[in-house]
């Protein structure tokens, strides 16, 4: 038991140091001085890391040789790209005298205000995670209703092409028996047409003059014909 309770504070000892290590390590980085500027006491630093978008004019610097990390150059941002960041020396004496101060030098540095904008980059990075996926979600809900719609069409297409050839059939059925009434009225018209014919011949066959005699129209009075 006192084994145990001596080996706890040890523990908790290590977990909060490497917490704080953590914690601590968003606002460190390296470069290489590229160029040197004594007379405003001006220094541009090579560096080669994605956060570099999160250290702002006037943010506060510190570097150090990786050998010696007691002495320390303080500095602050006048500017920025995405590979360069221009500090600005207070004491350009101080850091010539103490670190190897050269172009293509290689420094660590830190900056308190570093690490708290990555902190409320991930803030920030965690709340658009939250909305993205509320959206998400809401995308997701929207694309089943899209979905739905296009089932919904589907099958309501497919009910009215059921019915579009069922009355399909019933119209070329009505057409059909039309047909067949037109066929069946044409050959009783045709039939009729020869049973006239055949009346009509008898009828010249048998026509029939009212009187026998002939009127004979060989004078020009009118007086004097006759019948014979």
């Amino acid at each position: 038991m006192s084994l145990i309770l001596k080996i706890i504070p040890v523990i908790m000892l290590l977990v909060s140091t490497s917490a704080f290590s953590a914690l601590s390590e968003d606002g460190f980085f390296s470069g290489r001085i590229s160029k040197i500027n004594r007379e405003i006491s001006v220094v541009r630093i090579k560096v080669d890391f994605d956060n570099i978008k999160y250290i702002n004019v006037k943010d506060k610097l510190e570097f150090w040789d990786e050998k010696n990390s007691t002495l320390k150059c303080k500095s602050y941002v006048i500017g920025r790209t995405s590979d360069y960041i221009l500090l600005k020396l207070p004491d350009m004496k101080y850091c010539e005298q103490n670190l190897y101060f050269t172009t293509g030098a290689y420094f660590k540095f830190f900056s308190e205000d570093l690490k708290n904008n990555v902190s409320m980059g991930r803030e920030v990075v965690g709340i658009l995670i939250k909305k993205r996926m509320a959206v998400q979600g809401q995308m997701d809900v929207r694309n089943k209703e899209i979905q739905g719609h296009m089932d919904r069409v589907g099958s309501l297409n497919a009910r009215y092409q059921t019915l579009r050839e069922k009355l399909e059939q019933e119209w070329q059925k009505e057409l059909h028996a039309l047909d067949e009434d037109r066929t069946y009225s044409l050959r009783s018209y045709k039939d009729l047409e020869r049973r006239r014919d055949e009346i009509d011949q008898k009828l010249e066959q048998y026509k029939l003059k009212d009187e026998n005699l002939t009127l004979d129209r060989w004078s020009l009075d009118s007086n004097l014909y006759f019948k014979k």
